[in-house]
């Protein structure tokens, strides 16, 4: 280990554990985190059964990086190259445009075996699979609804695909031994003032009651729904509303699924964490970056970033909770934008683990407020960076900024080669 580090680390060590945390202790907590990474940062949201289709539904990409994935085999040596750059352990998060055959099928008639290749991989990287229906950029989705559609065909083509990829889903826990969170999200919405917002929520409400009909055993997968406050094409009216999806959640016995970006701008979700928890089991977090609407920029080291980390770990609600990246940035490196958005998870999750917790809870039960104010300002300057860069010594990746070099290199070696 480089002797500056090690040095740096040990006067570190020493100052933490005069307020009293264990930095050792914090530092073998955190290798059992898990950050689910999502797969669509390496290619832009198009996926690979339809890439002639352009993006709807919501989602839309800016810039023109050179290097996007256009291959499974492609998108897997980007990830792997990310991975070999973020300490830890993780997830990969996967939607069902990723399926890897030749064969052409439609999304109401994917099985396991189209994501086989991806389960292999994931066997031989050690990681487990997270997965999420795909309900948009699809031409039974251009009307802007989905499982709540008046249209009858358009509605049992989406409640197929979901049914469908529950049953992936539990294939891929069952292969990896890790729980495979599978996540709900629908863009369905209209761009003006709807005359009826209950009906769209009945036929939604009756569709996902059959969606989840089949029992799957919990070991193995979890099913998660996501609201979204308005959408681009949905700007007046969403039907899975955070009322919606949080009531079904807590219903249904399902998790609730809580994204940065899509809630009114003078809301957080690292308020909403210890909330909806006390009415579900579990939690999934989609941790975006939203800039002036939900814009999904690569997550940075924000107060809000900060703020979720201290939500989960004060209150001791991380297990319960599973964390999700959602970003997608065209206009810079995308293996960057990985490395950049999963190492601020992890080094959030570590500055509110390096907290003195329960001595900051007893000052507040005390009402000595005055105290607290000034010792959670006093903590945030307090010498985390060499604790991080221990970390990522110890785990085998670059520390500090060198990782860029090596992502760079990559980019001229494999990414300008492409077409």
């Amino acid at each position: 280990m480089d002797s500056s580090i090690l040095k740096a680390y040990e006067l570190a060590k020493k100052a933490y554990a005069e307020i009293g945390v264990d930095t050792d202790s914090v530092l073998d907590k955190l290798k059992n985190i898990k950050i689910s990474i999502n797969c669509w940062q390496g290619d832009d949201v198009n996926g690979f059964l339809f890439q002639d289709i352009a993006l709807s539904g919501g989602i839309q990409t800016t810039g023109n990086y050179p290097g996007k994935a256009s291959t499974p085999a492609q998108l897997r040596a980007d990830i792997e190259q990310a991975l070999s750059l973020i300490p830890g352990k993780h997830k990969l998060n996967l939607h069902a445009i990723y399926a890897d055959t030749d064969e052409k099928v439609d999304l109401d008639e994917l099985e396991p075996r189209h994501f086989a290749s991806w389960v292999e991989w994931a066997k031989q990287k050690g990681i487990g699979l997270d997965f999420n229906p795909t309900c948009f950029s699809h031409p039974m989705a251009d009307s802007g609804f989905t499982l709540s559609s008046a249209d009858e065909k358009t509605r049992r083509f989406w409640i197929e695909h979901c049914k469908r990829c529950r049953k992936i889903a539990d294939y891929f826990g069952r292969e990896l031994g890790q729980k495979c969170v599978t996540n709900f999200w629908f863009p369905d919405g209209y761009k003006d003032i709807p005359v009826d917002r209950q009906a769209p929520r009945e036929r939604m409400k009756s569709a996902l009651d059959e969606v989840f009909a089949e029992e799957y055993d919990g070991r193995y997968s979890l099913d998660a729904i996501e609201s979204k406050v308005f959408g681009i094409g949905a700007e007046s009216y969403t039907v899975i509303s955070n009322e919606f999806a949080v009531a079904y959640a807590v219903s249904h016995s399902k998790a609730c699924c809580l994204d940065a970006g899509h809630y009114h701008p003078t809301e957080v979700i690292s308020d909403k964490i210890p909330t909806v928890l006390l009415f579900t089991d579990e939690l999934l977090l989609h941790v975006s970056r939203p800039v002036r609407w939900d814009s999904d920029h690569v997550v940075i080291l924000d107060d809000e970033l900060v703020a979720i980390a201290q939500s989960l770990v004060r209150t001791g609600l991380i297990n319960r909770t599973h964390i999700g990246l959602d970003f997608f940035d065209a206009s810079i490196n995308r293996i960057a934008a990985w490395v950049i958005g999963t190492r601020n998870m992890i080094k959030a999750l570590m500055r509110a683990m390096l907290e003195p917790i329960e001595a900051l809870k007893k000052i507040e039960l005390d009402g000595d407020y005055t105290s607290r104010l000034a010792l959670t300002e006093e903590y945030k300057s307090y010498p985390f960076g060499p604790v991080w860069d221990y970390y990522c010594e110890t785990m085998n990746v670059p520390v500090r900024e060198s990782w860029l070099d090596i992502v760079k290199n990559y980019e001229k070696k494999i990414l300008t080669e492409r077409k």
